[in-house]
């Protein structure tokens, strides 16, 4: 399923996406590249985010981070779910300890023709980024990634995060037209942008639908689901496809028919749960962020508890059930490396 040719060391992650028998469990960490490192910070320096993003040798390094102190089994791809909204000419600003900022929002038809498609000339310094990658990383595949369109649509409508998607919600059901014109649009972009991290060298991809937690199963079935399927079938038949979401149990198999080949599971839910549920499924997750910040009895026991529940599933790779936290210490994340790889040697 790998776009690249066999490697010599087969990789556990890539068997593990394929429902086979990995040597190991494999373990690696959504957010795992940045602001938790030391070594992130000092990168960074006084760089702004979408800077950072556009600047490969600083990608190459970030992304690259992890990989060396943590010795994760993939390495995520370092950017942001609204890069390529910025290269297509919206106007959006990542703001420290708030998030992405739209300045003017998308409520009409004319906002609609804002939106262009993505040229892979749009993102030069994506592919430039992941050739350095390759190189570095040798048999450590590399996970590119999107935002999903509804998760990217929100911000747009919203003009930057919410906590109740209202507006959103609002136009979807006001204006369902204008609600799928703008959806559509963000799912040609993001099939694009991951299309270009994949011929450039990613070997699995990642769709991330943050926010798809705020719809019912018939909202999420109605305005989601369409545009999420047509953003992944980009790069069907070409690497493995993940797609997570964040407060999403109820929309576990309506996300499964996305076609991903892989669901990741926040911690709100066991994965044996969702393997009942998911049973063609290979699973991703799902130890709490929130433990990494407890003491290491605590975290290995819980650990050790995610690899038991995911026993259960078609195949399974250990994560977080969301993003690592900015307080983690990378000490514990390194532990619960080692701990997946102890366990789970087989």
């Amino acid at each position: 399923m790998s776009n690249a040719a066999a490697s010599p060391i087969e990789s556990p992650f890539l068997a593990a996406c394929r429902g086979e028998q990995p040597s190991r469990t494999p373990v690696w960490f959504m957010r795992q590249a940045g602001r938790s490192l030391p070594e992130y910070k000092t990168a960074r320096g006084t760089t702004t985010m979408l800077e950072a993003c556009r600047t490969p040798e600083l990608v190459c390094e970030i992304t690259m981070q992890p990989v060396r102190r943590y010795g994760v089994d993939a390495a995520i791809f370092f950017s942001d779910i609204v890069v390529p909204l910025a290269a297509v000419g919206v106007d959006v600003e990542i703001v420290p300890g708030t998030g992405p900022v739209v300045a003017e929002p998308f409520r009409t038809e004319d906002d609609l023709k804002r939106l262009r498609n993505l040229d892979p000339c749009d993102v030069g310094y994506i592919t430039e980024a992941i050739g350095l990658l390759v190189k570095e990383l040798g048999d450590t595949p590399l996970i590119g990634f999107a935002g999903a369109p509804f998760t990217l649509a929100s911000y747009l409508i919203e003009g930057g995060p919410s906590r109740d998607h209202a507006k959103t919600k609002a136009l979807m059901h006001s204006a369902p037209e204008l609600w799928h014109g703008i959806a559509s649009r963000l799912a040609a972009i993001c099939g694009e942008f991951l299309r270009v991290q994949v011929e450039a060298g990613a070997r699995a991809v990642q769709l991330f639908d943050s926010w798809a937690g705020a719809l019912s199963e018939a909202d999420y079935r109605r305005f989601a689901l369409p545009h999420s399927t047509a953003a992944l079938a980009g790069v069907a038949q070409s690497v493995p496809r993940i797609h997570f979401g964040v407060g999403t149990a109820h929309l576990l198999e309506a996300m499964a028919e996305t076609g991903a080949e892989i669901s990741g599971v926040d911690f709100r839910i066991p994965l044996e749960q969702a393997a009942e549920r998911l049973p063609d499924k290979v699973l991703q997750g799902n130890l709490d962020p929130a433990l990494i910040l407890a003491d290491d009895a605590a975290l290995l026991a819980a650990t050790d508890a995610v690899l038991e529940s995911g026993r259960g599933a078609k195949g399974h790779i250990f994560n977080l059930g969301h993003g690592v936290l900015p307080d983690s210490d990378p000490e514990k994340l390194k532990l619960v490396v080692d701990r997946v790889h102890e366990v789970s040697a087989r």
